[in-house]
């Protein structure tokens, strides 16, 4: 995976994130997708979900080289990551 310059301070990108989930992806989200990670890009809420935390990412960064990354978990308050990824 590519390395990309973080553009957001860490609570802008929790932020932007938190909000780019509830406005695009929350609603789409099946029962079946309980507790997989969602790999979010807050600037272009481009998004994948997975079981394997590292397949969202990784597909999400195939997708979108410079996303800007943050990682919930469906249905689960707490789970995040965010910051570069290599």
């Amino acid at each position: 995976m590519a390395v990309t310059e973080q553009r957001h301070p860490t609570d802008e990108l929790v932020r932007l994130g938190q909000e780019a989930f509830d406005r695009t992806v929350r609603s789409r989200l099946q029962p079946e997708d309980d507790g997989k990670f969602v790999a979010i890009d807050v600037d272009s809420e481009d998004y994948e979900i997975d079981l394997d935390d590292y397949a969202a990412i990784k597909r999400l960064l195939a997708r979108c080289p410079a996303a800007q990354v943050l990682l919930l978990r469906a249905g689960q308050k707490g789970t995040c990551r965010f910051g570069l990824h290599r």
